[in-house]
């Protein structure tokens, strides 16, 4: 039978700096497609091509498929991590709230994560974790007010964004530790495509409930939504489930820092937009947060009895 094989070293070096990449560039493929379609309807149709493409992934490798029990849990994980998060950032950009203050409100997530992560994993935290996550927080808000020009604190939008946003925020953290806790057993592609199946389950309920949903299939929408799909939903949500598989929780999600200064410096180059001194000092906390969350300090060498 077929399996995905990774070389462990190579694949845990590589790896978290090749997700963060993919990752970024979920804002600028979003952006192109919430300006066609609703934002439901849009999330229906990609979660649908997802769910296709990994099973059709999972068959043609002979991948094995999750058991009942395995395919319930990865349904909640996909509840959680795609329905759940994206439905809200989606719901929170759609209602008004600015894509630079939703990151930072989502951004929460490495901080929350690394707070749960003893009572819910076991997994203790660091105080050089804690440091780098610190960091790393303190550097998105620096990114979002370079941004922002200053206007941070003014650009709230309505408690139903901010609503929204926080929803997100909830779901991917628990998504996080409920994958972590929950899904080592799971089969990679087959649990994945679980996770899609269920998502798009929800959300074509809830597209159905709000009388369905208008969506332009224009060249931008198109194009968009392919690269949602091959590249975020297969490429790093693979990745994703793979890192919380052999790395600890507080580490993996110490790497969602980079996201947002990654995403202003591909808007800076792809659309010209500003980025200021501010943001650049932000990008360099940012750095050194997760470096100094991801690292693990090196043991002493234990004393040789020969030598005694």
């Amino acid at each position: 039978m077929a399996r995905l094989r990774f070389a462990p070293a190579a694949f845990l070096s590589a790896a978290p700096l090749l997700f963060v990449l993919l990752w970024s560039t979920g804002f600028l493929g979003t952006k192109g497609a919430a300006r066609n379609a609703d934002p439901f309807a849009y999330l229906t149709v990609r979660f649908v091509l997802a769910a296709a493409l990994m099973a059709l992934l999972t068959a043609a490798l002979r991948a094995p498929w999750p058991t009942r029990a395995q395919a319930g849990r990865a349904a909640v994980t996909g509840l959680l991590l795609h329905a759940g998060y994206l439905g809200g950032v989606t719901t929170a950009i759609w209602l008004g709230l600015p894509a630079g203050v939703t990151s930072v409100l989502v951004g929460v997530q490495p901080l929350l994560t690394g707070l749960l992560s003893w009572p819910v994993l076991g997994e203790r935290v660091t105080a050089r974790q804690w440091a780098g996550l610190g960091l790393g927080f303190a550097g998105v808000l620096l990114v979002m007010e370079g941004r922002l020009g200053g206007n941070l604190h003014g650009s709230l939008g309505s408690p139903a964004a901010l609503g929204a946003a926080g929803f997100a925020l909830l779901c991917t953290t628990a998504g996080t530790l409920y994958q972590r806790r929950a899904g080592a057993d799971m089969p990679l592609l087959g649990g994945t495509t679980a996770q899609y199946v269920a998502s798009a389950a929800a959300l074509g309920l809830i597209t159905l409930a709000r009388g369905g949903g208008e969506i332009h299939w224009n060249a931008e929408f198109i194009l968009s939504l392919t690269w949602l799909v091959l590249v975020l939903s297969v490429g790093a949500i693979l990745l994703l489930m793979r890192l919380l598989r052999d790395l600890p929780a507080a580490r993996v999600n110490s790497l969602f820092y980079l996201v947002p200064p990654l995403t202003v410096l591909e808007s800076w180059l792809l659309f010209g937009e500003r980025l200021s001194t501010v943001s650049l000092g932000g990008l360099a906390l940012c750095v050194a947060g997760v470096a100094l969350a991801a690292t693990t300090p090196r043991r002493a060498p234990a004393p040789d009895p020969a030598r005694d």
